[in-house]
Order: structure tokens, then C-alpha cells, then sequence
């Protein structure tokens, strides 16, 4: 919704003073279809071109949420720790054997079922499950544990932000493509020279809408896009530095409620519940 009025109230501005000042905006809306599709088309060849499937697939999940609520709020984030506990807690008291039936099985496992909005979600528990079962075997102990974490949430990040390179590299050449089309349009102009000064004033001033729009297209969306899903990126990988940091608590003899208590710290302060807010929703679960 805000990328949309972003853009909107970018649009308004620009093209109402252009209106305001006398400008003619039918010279614009004339050339406007030519142009964005020389720039456009241009752009998106050299940007199937210049990546990998898997990079545009990439690109294609985190535009379509750049136009979606953040899923990452206040209450997953207590539903998170609130899962953590249960878990940890069940361990403490029964040992962890007791957790395995869980881990194995996250899609009949009542503790799960109890947090839908962390059970809907593959890759969160996936992540859980994978060093409940690494703690479970008593193989490795929390460095070791730690440093296999650490290596997931690198290559994970390496590929969240592939996309965002991606967009930031069709940025910084829209611009580039801009001056393509406007040269192209100096060209046709000088093949017309014969004609009146009006005509030529025209042609001219259709070849400049390349230059603007190359520019308008990369610092006024593409960038922005680019922007907002880095930020993206950053939000979810919260989420994993939280549930990693719960675990290793755990593993380094901490209790449920301090365990849970290390990954509530590693929260943005705005998604973040007060310890008395956690307490009450961990109670009421």
C-alpha cells in the first residue's frame, strides 16, 4: 500500500509542477509509449540475461511482498518464543527424548498446532526442528552447534540478497537505457532536418522523455523496490537470529524463561514484547 502511494505522490509532483510551470504534457504522453518500451523491454532483456532462474525467481517472491504487510509482528514474534518455551520446558522436565516425537513429526505435534502462524510456516519450522534434532542426538555440543548455525544464516542471507543486487544493478542501468532511447531519438531528428522548427522542437523534446524516464524509472521505482526488500531481508532473517539465540541459551544450561529471554533481546525494539507482555501471553497459552 505505501509503495503504491509513494509512487503515486512521486508521480503527482513531478508531472503536476511540469503542468504548473507550462509545460506541455502531451509532448510527454506522445512519446511516452515509444520510449518505455525501448528503456523497459531494454532493461528487462539485460536483466534475464545478466541472472541466474533462480536469482528472478527470487525477485519475483520479494517484489510480490514489497506489496504486502510485514507478516513479522508483535504477536509471531510472542507466538515464536511462546513455541520456544513450550518446547524447552517439555525438554527441561522430561528430558529431551521426550521432544522427539515433536521434532520429527512438527505437523501432528501439539506444541506446533498450538501457534498456527509459526506452524504455517516451512522454512521457520524447518529451522527449529533441524537443531532440536541436532540437540536431541547429544552429539555436538553449542559452539559446534553455533558455527553450523552461523554457516545456514549466511548462505541464507547470500541468497536473500541476490535479488536485491539484482534490482540495484537494473537501477543503476535504466538510466543508461534512458540515454539509449533518447539518442536514438536525436538520430530520427537529425534524419528529419528538412522539417519545420516547430517539428523539429517536437522531435526533440520526444527524444529528452528517453533521458527522463530512465531516470524516473531507476531512482523513482526500481531503487526504491531494491531498497524495501533489503529491508525485507533484514526483517526475516531476525526471526532465525531469534530462534537461534533462544537455542543456544538452552544449551549453555540457561532455563525456558531465560532462554526465551536472550532471543526476546535480539528483536527489533519495534516488534519487541516487554518481558511482562511475553510472560502473560506464555501463561495464557
Amino acid at each position: 500500500m505505501f509503495v503504491i502511494v509513494g509512487w503515486l505522490v512521486a508521480i503527482g509532483c513531478i508531472f503536476g509542477v511540469f503542468i504548473v510551470h507550462g509545460g506541455n504534457i502531451g509532448v510527454i504522453l506522445k512519446a511516452l509509449p515509444f520510449e518505455m518500451i525501448t528503456i523497459f523491454g531494454a532493461a528487462i532483456g539485460a536483466f534475464i540475461a545478466g541472472n541466474l532462474m533462480k536469482v528472478l525467481k527470487g525477485v519475483g517472491r520479494g517484489l510480490g511482498a514489497c506489496f504486502k504487510g510485514s507478516k513479522y509482528t508483535k504477536e509471531r514474534f510472542m507466538d515464536l518464543l511462546a513455541l520456544l518455551y513450550d518446547i524447552l520446558q517439555k525438554a527441561r522436565k522430561e528430558g529431551l527424548m521426550a521432544i522427539e516425537g515433536d521434532v520429527e513429526n512438527p505437523d501432528a505435534s501439539p506444541l506446533f498446532q498450538k501457534y498456527p502462524s509459526i506452524a504455517s510456516d516451512h522454512h521457520t519450522v524447518e529451522f527449529i526442528t533441524d537443531y532440536l534434532r541436532l540437540m536431541v542426538s547429544g552429539n555436538l555440543n553449542a559452539h559446534e552447534i553455533e558455527s553450523i548455525m552461523d554457516a545456514e544464516l549466511e548462505t541464507h542471507h547470500a541468497e536473500e540478497h541476490a535479488a536485491v543486487a539484482a534490482l540495484q544493478r537494473l537501477a543503476g542501468a535504466l538510466p543508461a537505457f534512458g540515454i539509449v532511447a533518447a539518442v536514438l531519438g536525436v538520430v530520427n531528428t537529425m534524419g528529419s532536418v528538412g522539417q519545420p522548427p516547430a517539428v523539429l522542437g517536437g522531435m526533440i523534446g520526444s527524444a529528452l522523455v528517453g533521458t527522463f524516464l530512465g531516470i524516473l524509472l531507476a531512482y523513482g521505482f526500481a531503487e526504491p523496490l531494491a531498497s524495501l526488500l533489503e529491508q525485507k531481508v533484514e526483517e526475516a532473517s531476525k526471526e532465525f537470529q531469534c530462534i537461534k539465540t533462544t537455542l543456544l541459551a538452552s544449551m549453555q544450561g540457561y532455563a525456558p524463561m531465560t532462554a526465551v529471554e536472550f532471543g526476546r533481546k535480539v528483536l527489533f525494539s519495534t516488534e519487541r514484547p516487554t518481558f511482562s507482555e511475553l510472560e502473560q501471553h506464555v501463561k495464557k497459552k
